[in-house]
């Protein structure tokens, strides 16, 4: 890692990876950015375009249009290549595409002597984020997914929304696969230290059935948006740049990621979301919720989805 100057390199420059970029400049988390893609013109008008904002942004920071060489002295690389999800087709759809294209792309980072963290959106995220982990050869702590990150942050927006609360004072997670089978773990969700089912039972004006038609709104939230402009990318950047500061900041902050699990929740050699204490060095634990009966089986099944979808991808 190059003196104390954080470098960040998002390899991907479509939708998902020039909003993350754009958002990293405009909250001045790092020293350096690269940009790495495919499509060099793009890439390079996109470096071009970052670099005539920062006189207005709050921190100096280098930005220009790289190669694989970059990664060399890299803190962070953040993987949003991929191909992306189609109208009525499920994250899960994606994944022989994509794993193709990690494999490359993993390969040649590695090549370059990289030796930080990967940070992984393009999805299906959790089994890229897996696959990430095993091209890489990198420790497990050191390859995180974005998870249920973002899901986690529209579960609490809708939830602020419903019981009119600032949406930072609502806590509450979203867990297991990003995508269909992903579950709310009421059990402990809470408003202020409240718990939020003590509140529903309480107040005539508050239901159960809301609460579950906000979760599925949750849920299905990307078809919803894919339908009307095609592709979400601001709250995946935003989240990114959440995670991005997490660990050049050495925070130890709480986020839902794409974690491996070695035991935790009964579960065995999986990346699925999970709320987890994020750093420098990367993940520093998972954290173990206690799920009731009910949640313990959605996880279990969100799991069982993802490994067969594993089984079949990883078998060679």
């Amino acid at each position: 890692m190059a003196n104390n100057i954080n470098r960040v390199v998002v390899v991907g420059t479509g939708f998902v990876g020039s909003s993350y970029a754009f958002a990293l400049l405009n909250q001045g988390v790092t020293e350096e950015l690269v940009l790495i893609d495919l499509n060099k013109e793009k890439s390079e008008g996109d470096a071009m375009d970052l670099n005539h904002g920062l006189p207005f942004a709050p921190a100096p920071t280098k930005i220009w249009f790289g190669d694989y060489r970059d990664c060399k002295d890299a803190d962070i690389v953040v993987l949003t290549a991929g191909a992306n999800q189609k109208p009525g087709e499920t994250r899960l759809d994606l994944v022989d595409k994509n794993v193709k294209i990690f494999k490359s792309i993993v390969n040649e980072v590695m090549k370059s002597g990289f030796d930080g963290i990967f940070l992984v959106a393009t999805n299906p995220v959790d089994i890229l984020t897996y696959a990430t982990w095993k091209f890489s050869g990198l420790p497990k702590e050191r390859v995180i997914g974005s998870g249920t990150i973002l899901d986690t942050a529209r579960f609490r927006y809708v939830l602020g929304e419903y019981f009119q609360v600032d949406t930072r004072n609502v806590h509450a997670y979203i867990i297991g696969e990003h995508g269909d089978t992903e579950l709310p773990v009421w059990s402990h969700a809470d408003i202020g230290g409240r718990s939020i089912l003590e509140i529903v039972e309480e107040n005539e004006e508050y239901s159960l059935d809301d609460l579950e038609r906000l979760f599925i709104n949750v849920r299905d939230a990307a078809y919803h948006i894919i339908q009307r402009k095609g592709a979400t990318y601001y709250g995946i950047a935003m989240g990114l740049v959440r995670l991005t500061k997490a660990i050049l900041q050495n925070e130890n902050s709480i986020l839902t990621v794409s974690a491996y699990l070695d035991g935790e929740y009964g579960q065995n050699d999986i990346y699925i979301g999970v709320p987890a204490v994020v750093n420098r060095n990367g993940i520093r634990e998972v954290l173990e919720l206690k799920l009731n009966e009910e949640e313990k089986e959605k996880f279990a099944h969100s799991v069982k989805v993802l490994k067969e979808v594993m089984n079949h991808t990883f078998q060679a």
